[in-house]
């Protein structure tokens, strides 16, 4: 039995905790960190009476020697980091400081500019290396299973994948004029951003929102899918053997796409920062703080989500194409662990992630993308501990 240190207390965060929780046998003890100490406390309240111990802490995961303090302290066999992508580098400085094991859901993204990209991170491998300690990268849903997804698919069932289309869909509804089911700083920063695709050795770069496609998902239907930059397509273009295409879609309502292009040409969506009164503000920031929080949305949100890999590829000489995916019910999630599905397809991958590596099946020196190790367990623990996943062998495949 392990200790893990779970940095973050929001919507995905509680996720994670209340996984680590229902896994006694792998997490005896868990503390969650985070810079708001009332939200790690109640947190704390609802996994409290298991066999899983329980804390809280304060710390602010910007600072990396406050971070390896806390770390020094607790002790833990791991780091699992659900704060922000800003935030991933001083983590994993803590965690070389403290030779602590690390998983993160999403890359670094730098705070002043909506860019993000693997090498950052990966300049990191060597010292890792050195350290004898292991860092996950992207063990989320999208990044993490999708990258878990193409690995299993090229083990199993290609002899080379030659295109992968990931498709990202929620058919629920909040009730909520406008909101989002993440962080909505992360999400809007990500959608407002350049769409791109990888096809034929490079990336090409898209408008925002320029491509759309409908698409017809099991248990959802048809649905508007719009062509985005994500970041697994950076590592599963350098990790997938034959791949020649990849591309990213996810789905938006009409009106969320009204509502959105109504606060872009207000300027709050801006992540330049303004004076207001004498004081420096970021728009977005700002829109942050007056959206709902995702992490009450949970009782409010019913529907489905689906998210899964189209790969077309060859086996034995023979063209094939092949559908991996899950499907998730909001209600369901929320009945199980208090959040939605969304939070809830994030959350599970980390603490799957975090055991993977506690358990022996991942632990190796360096820093990994999830694809670059064996999917076979992960897969096995998705079907576990509620992300069962479906395939299909003659899938609608998109133009």
């Amino acid at each position: 039995m392990a200790k893990a240190m779970i940095i973050g207390a929001g919507a995905v965060a509680g996720v994670t905790a209340h996984k680590c929780c229902m896994n006694p046998d792998v997490f005896e003890e868990i503390c969650i960190a985070s810079r708001t100490l009332s939200k790690c406390e109640n947190l704390k309240g609802q996994l409290s009476g298991g066999k899983t111990k329980v804390s809280a802490a304060k710390v602010d995961a910007d600072n990396a020697g406050q971070l390896a303090v806390l770390i020094n302290d607790f002790k833990p066999d791991i780091v699992i980091n659900v704060a922000l992508p800003y935030q991933d580098l001083s983590i994993m400085d803590a965690c070389l400081e403290t030779k602590t094991d690390y998983v993160d859901t999403a890359n670094y993204e730098p705070p002043e500019t909506a860019h993000f990209e693997y090498s950052w991170q990966w300049a990191y491998r060597e010292r890792f290396k050195a350290a004898g300690i292991t860092a996950i990268l992207g063990s989320g849903f999208d990044p993490g299973v999708t990258g878990v997804f193409s690995a299993y698919a090229q083990k199993h069932q290609f002899d080379e994948i030659h295109s992968i289309d990931i498709v990202d869909a929620n058919a629920g509804d909040n009730g909520c004029p406008f909101a989002t089911n993440f962080n909505p700083e992360i999400n809007i920063r990500e959608i407002s951003a350049n769409g791109s695709y990888f096809e034929n050795g490079k990336f090409i770069e898209t408008p925002p929102m320029a491509v759309k496609r409908v698409y017809d998902l099991p248990e959802i239907g048809k649905r508007d899918i719009y062509l985005l930059h994500h970041e697994e397509l950076e590592s599963l273009a350098k990790n997938i053997k034959g791949i020649k295409r990849i591309r990213f879609f996810m789905t938006f309502s009409k009106s969320y796409l009204d509502h959105l292009h109504a606060l872009e040409d207000a300027g709050m969506t801006s992540i330049e920062p303004i004076n207001y009164n004498g004081q420096e503000i970021v728009p977005l920031q700002f829109l942050k703080a007056v959206l709902p929080d995702p992490a009450s949305l949970g009782p409010k949100t019913k529907g489905k989500t689906n998210i899964g890999c189209i790969f077309r590829g060859v086996k034995g000489g023979r063209e094939k194409s092949y559908y991996l995916y899950n499907i998730c019910d909001h209600q369901e999630c929320y009945r199980e662990v208090g959040s939605q599905a969304v939070a809830y397809t994030a959350g599970v991958p980390a603490m799957i992630g975090a055991m993977m590596v506690l358990t022996g099946k991942w632990k190796k020196p360096g820093v990994f993308n999830v694809e670059e190790l064996d999917p076979d367990p992960y897969m096995d623990a998705l079907n576990k501990n509620g992300l069962a996943w479906h395939e299909s062998f003659s899938p609608d495949l998109i133009d």
